[in-house]
């Protein structure tokens, strides 16, 4: 289940790093219309990619949290923070693929801040467990 909880986080989190620091950037240089098909298209072809990445987040998170009990005060404090962290992720990820968001930019800006604090922390727990 591990395999699935990374592969779902390099998705998920390397996509929204992909749309804010490439795909913002080369659209930059269209013309207004155009660049509204480019984010409209490409919000559209990551939602499904989002649901999947969550769903898989999700299911396999419980799973590998459930199968090994018995963490310190200190795991579940930073494991608290940390999923707070992933819904603010999980919120923005299915908000940047709405249609017609002019704040499409900065939501993924700081999605991606998240999205590496939460790696940040997910190595230190491994450690710590």
């Amino acid at each position: 289940m591990r395999w699935i909880h990374l592969s779902s986080v390099v998705t998920l989190i390397g996509g929204i790093f992909y749309a804010r620091f490439v795909m913002t950037p080369a659209g930059q240089g269209l013309s207004p219309d155009a660049r509204t098909a480019l984010d409209e298209g490409a919000a559209g072809r990551f939602r499904p990619v989002v649901f999947t990445a969550i769903a898989g987040l999700v299911l396999s998170g419980i799973y590998n949290f459930l199968a090994k009990p018995g963490h310190s005060v200190l795991y579940h404090m930073l494991f608290g923070f940390k999923m707070l962290l992933a819904l603010h992720v999980f919120s923005v990820a299915i908000l940047v693929t709405a249609p017609k968001n002019p704040r499409r930019a900065r939501q993924l800006f700081g999605a991606a801040i998240s999205g590496l604090t939460i790696i940040l922390i997910s190595a230190y727990l491994k450690g710590i467990n």
